[in-house]
């Protein structure tokens, strides 16, 4: 560790005397032995939030296809992936961050977590400046990899101008989502959230049909959305400065740092992944079937996205608890986090099968797309194909979040890289080539057949290091 020599003693201190002021909230606390219902009380803050986060972009897609016109789908589905790249950067030094910094607080090293989460936030800040310095600078070239044709191009650049300007409370949102959990404030992240979809919501109806401002306005009222959890962020680490973590002076640690990118790489390569497979899905589809099956792609995968954030709500909220046990050398309740956490995603991955074939038509209808219509007809059956996934979906999940949990990131994003771009890479250059559009619905649950072999694997393989 790159700590200054007058920072020692006081980490000696704090390691042999933990203050217990330092700690989360009793009945939140990541201290707590982690039963089933602690578990799943704990997550549940998460799950909330993920999932209100999930339906910006579902909100942006109702009100510009009945306020503007059902093709205006398309280029909220060509750009979204985009969003997601942000996003994928947020969740990777908050999660990874975040596995880090929880390790340090079960160890007593609470003042290094502290400059540690300080550091964090201020790359979060920079590498978000620089991304939008880039996109405000060569638009036509994001337009071009995200696979527009001059039909959508317009509407596109309007629904990404937006995004662009907002890329630095965007990504620190998602990075101060993550620290509310360790210090048992994750229902903190679970009102803003809310809050934050309220907001987009009323004014997604205020900017495009009274300021008739198009789909412009769809993309302003989600960042407008977004940008209140950074806000409650800033002012929570800013002021309350008696829990574990807040803000503080950072130290330039280039291993921590190197460590929280490895941690949460893997959380990273998964939202990454499905940007770039999205990308290559969109130019597959523009083949296939134009705009009118990127449009239905659009309403599929935001079907598809709240019912991923359901399990990745679970994984991200109890993690935390996994790394302050694995920190702590407790190796009873990493086990009962490990055990009880697999019967929990089952129960959850069979209800979302359930619930995801009896909202198909309620999900399509939502975007007030006909019935009887071909863009009805491709949306209802590739959503019914992404659904028999989430039988695998939640497991392999957890599986990644998991090991990041144990500041294991490379096995960690091994699992990810895979499972979310290899096998759907491969999945998506030859399932349409044999079965035409219906290859391409179906390359998505293929590759978490092929993802829960090597979940299955890694969790044999590492058992014995980890005893769990």
């Amino acid at each position: 560790m790159l700590m200054q020599q007058s920072n020692n003693s006081e980490n000696d201190s704090q390691q042999s005397q933990p203050v217990p002021a330092q700690q989360p909230a009793s009945s939140e606390s990541i201290a707590q032995t982690p039963s089933w219902q602690h578990l799943l009380k704990f997550a549940f803050p998460t799950i909330l939030s993920m999932i209100i986060m999930s339906t910006f972009g579902i909100v942006d897609g109702i009100f510009v296809s009945r306020l503007i016109d059902p093709i205006a789908l398309a280029p909220v589905s060509v750009i979204w992936p985009f969003l997601s790249f942000a996003l994928a950067i947020g969740l990777m030094l908050g999660v990874g961050g975040n596995a880090m910094i929880a390790k340090k607080i079960g160890e007593g090293r609470v003042n290094e977590g502290r400059q540690n989460f300080s550091l964090i936030c201020l790359v979060a800040l920079i590498v978000a400046v620089a991304v939008m310095a880039i996109g405000l600078t060569v638009p036509d070239f994001i337009l071009d990899i995200l696979g527009t044709d001059a039909f959508i191009r317009d509407m596109a650049l309007d629904y990404l101008r937006p995004l662009l300007w907002f890329m630095p409370p965007i990504m620190l949102g998602m990075v101060f989502q993550q620290f509310l959990i360790t210090v048992g404030k994750a229902h903190y992240g679970a009102v803003t959230s809310l809050l934050g979809g309220i907001i987009s919501a009323t004014l997604n109806y205020v900017f495009i049909r009274v300021l008739d401002m198009g789909i412009q306005g769809a993309a302003l009222a989600t960042c407008i959305g977004y940008t209140l959890s950074t806000v409650v962020g800033l002012v929570y680490f800013t002021f309350a400065r008696k829990g574990s973590l807040y803000f503080t002076v950072p130290k330039l640690d280039f291993m921590a740092l190197g460590r929280a990118c490895v941690n949460g790489a893997s959380e990273m390569v998964t939202m990454l992944a499905g940007s770039v497979t999205t990308v290559l899905m969109n130019n597959i589809l523009l083949d296939l079937g134009g705009a009118q099956a990127q449009a239905a792609a659009g309403v599929m995968f935001a079907g598809m996205g709240i019912f991923s954030a359901l399990f990745i709500g679970y994984a991200s909220g109890v993690a935390p608890i996994i790394s302050y046990n694995y920190g702590k050398g407790d190796k009873a309740n990493l086990k009962r986090s490990y055990s009880n956490s697999l019967r929990l995603i089952g129960i959850l991955s069979a209800a979302a099968i359930g619930l995801a074939f009896l909202s198909t038509d309620l999900l399509i209808w939502v975007y007030d797309i006909p019935t009887g219509t071909d863009m009805h007809n491709m949306a209802a059956t590739g959503f019914r194909f992404l659904a028999a996934g989430f039988i695998f979906m939640g497991f392999n999940t957890f599986a990644s979040m998991f090991f990041t949990a144990l500041n294991n990131g490379i096995v960690s994003s091994i699992l990810s890289l895979f499972r979310t771009l290899i096998f759907v890479f491969i999945a998506f250059l030859t399932l349409p080539v044999l079965f035409g559009l219906t290859g391409a619905w179906a390359a998505w649950p293929v590759a978490e057949v092929f993802g829960i072999i090597m979940t299955v694997l890694f969790f044999k393989v590492m058992r014995k290091r980890y005893e769990y």
